[in-house]
């Protein structure tokens, strides 16, 4: 009897090829295979198997939920012991947080003397220091979650590992007001590259992790990232602007 999977938690080769082993470790499982983009796993087996104890045999960091039975005799699983899907909104609660701080607090650095540039400036510093502390969190997974999108960082790999010292360079530059014609010009660039990937991930409809926060936080590709870069790219064009 063959069953179909959901698996939470996977974000890289790493991940898809430690669920592939540790299912086929479980008495009774004849055969696995485990799809990353798809978050799901096929597993087939000689007898049934609980979700249960699939569950056990992962690490924690992996969470398991039968998507479908191919065995009409199998008794219907409750679906309360399934994992339920949040929605988008619930999942992207943190990075909206975390931009609605970011917001509030370039506002408030200005309050006495108002000045969109001013707050722009320390609105892209902000975004850059507090974006690269998450990537720093995972230096190891980070590269591997970011090459699933990036066109850079699929070809040059070391670029996925310098990435997050890269934006925290520019966080310290828009801040502290240093070679601000560069940084801006580097975050086209970047941001705009990144885009490209997010964009083709988005119109395929691929489902996969997106490493703006790191691995620390596992948030869905959406739409929302793209806002996000877009939100970076028009702040600097409109920056440039001002100062060309």
């Amino acid at each position: 009897m063959e069953h179909t999977y959901t698996i939470q938690g996977m974000t890289c080769g790493g991940c898809k090829a430690s669920v592939d082993k540790y299912l086929r470790k479980v008495d009774g499982v004849t055969q696995v295979l485990v799809h990353l983009e798809k978050a799901e796993a096929k597993v087939t087996m000689n007898t049934h198997i609980p979700t249960s104890i699939l569950q056990e045999g992962l690490p924690e960091k992996y969470t398991i939920a039968e998507k479908e039975s191919k065995n009409i005799f199998e008794p219907k699983q409750d679906s309360n012991t399934l994992v339920k899907e949040k929605n988008k909104l619930q999942q992207l609660q943190p990075l909206l947080l975390i931009l609605f701080y970011i917001t509030v607090a370039s506002n408030l650095l200005h309050y006495k003397n108002w000045s969109v540039s001013e707050v722009m400036l320390d609105f892209m510093g902000l975004f850059y220091i507090v974006f690269s502390f998450f990537k720093m969190l995972d230096l190891k997974g980070f590269p591997a979650s970011f090459s699933m999108y990036d066109p850079l960082a699929k070809r040059l790999p070391i670029y996925g590992r310098i990435y997050p010292f890269i934006e925290t360079a520019l966080g310290i530059l828009f801040l502290m007001r240093l070679e601000i014609q560069i940084a801006l010009i580097s975050t086209l660039v970047i941001l705009s590259i990144t885009t490209i990937g997010v964009t083709k991930t988005l119109l395929d409809k691929k489902t996969i992790r997106c490493a703006c926060l790191g691995t620390a936080l596992k948030l869905p590709m959406t739409e929302a990232t793209f806002i996000e870069n877009a939100i970076m790219i028009i702040m600097a064009i409109f920056m440039l602007l001002n100062i060309f």
